[in-house]
């Protein structure tokens, strides 16, 4: 079945690559940008609900721009609407910032007006180094903030960890609010492998079923929902029913889940 969610097509406009498998009245190649907002809202209609979020200096690429808004595709396929403003040209980010949340300065002190903002896993270019500070394209960031963007991570569940706590958003995808999906998703993509948006994609791309005891990594699925196992015994997860990233017992979760009428668990895969 195809998943609309990944489909770079409106009607009105599509992707050259998939002239004679959908109808529109164009087909182009689309534009090369980057986001240059901190957090953007992915939207499925423009005005509409948000269904995932972008972080500074992702590349995105745009097929249509109406009305104020850019119908786009992410890097990991996923399409919908943007506000066109929140969208520059394309760049090539040197750093991500490495800590849960970062500002970038007016000033090389930290006592200078403070520009933006940005959570974890935003991108910037860095133009000079100074004693503490990198000068960015953004302005001036804490050098212990920032990672270069080849110096991968090597575990998922400490960048989830690095999430305890963050409010929980449904499509949220940042240090400033989360859902399950896309904690799973900043611990990989963090560690450089690859990662779908939702939880139903993750559970149909990521790992291999397990059917033995779980260790530190694996990924527990129940229907719209997913956490990272912390140990053999404890989940982190984003929930709503605690509105926030936590760690919880696996067998209370289970439990808590299914009482609440969302089910068993239906995936236990491992990376």
């Amino acid at each position: 079945m195809t998943d609309i969610r990944l489909i770079a097509a409106n009607g009105r406009g599509a992707a050259t690559n998939l002239r004679g498998q959908v109808q529109a009245k164009d087909f182009v190649d689309g534009v090369q940008m980057s986001v240059v907002r901190p957090v953007v809202d992915l939207k499925s209609a423009p005005d509409g609900p948000r269904e995932r979020q972008l972080l500074r200096g992702a590349a995105v690429t745009v097929f249509e721009d109406r009305d104020g808004w850019s119908f786009i595709q992410g890097a990991d396929g996923y399409v919908g609407y943007v506000q066109t403003e929140t969208l520059g040209r394309q760049v090539t980010s040197t750093h991500m910032v490495g800590t849960s949340a970062t500002h970038a300065y007016q000033e090389e002190t930290f006592k200078s007006a403070d520009l933006m903002g940005l959570p974890f896993g935003a991108r910037v270019t860095v133009r000079d180094e100074r004693r503490k500070f990198f000068e960015t394209d953004v302005g001036y960031i804490p050098k212990s903030h920032l990672r270069p963007v080849d110096r991968l991570f090597s575990d998922p569940v400490t960048i989830a960890q690095m999430h305890f706590g963050v409010p929980y958003l449904w499509g949220g995808n940042s240090t400033y609010g989360i859902d399950c999906s896309g904690l799973v998703a900043a611990g990989l993509l963090a560690c450089g492998i690859s990662c779908p948006a939702d939880s139903d994609q993750q559970c149909d791309a990521l790992g291999t079923d397990i059917d033995g005891d779980v260790q530190r990594g694996d990924l527990i699925f129940w229907q719209g929902h997913v956490g990272l196992m912390v140990d053999e015994t404890t989940i982190i997860h984003a929930n709503a029913h605690h509105m926030a990233t936590v760690y919880e017992p696996i067998k209370n979760a289970i439990l808590r889940i299914k009482a609440q009428g969302d089910g068993d668990v239906t995936a236990r895969k491992r990376l």
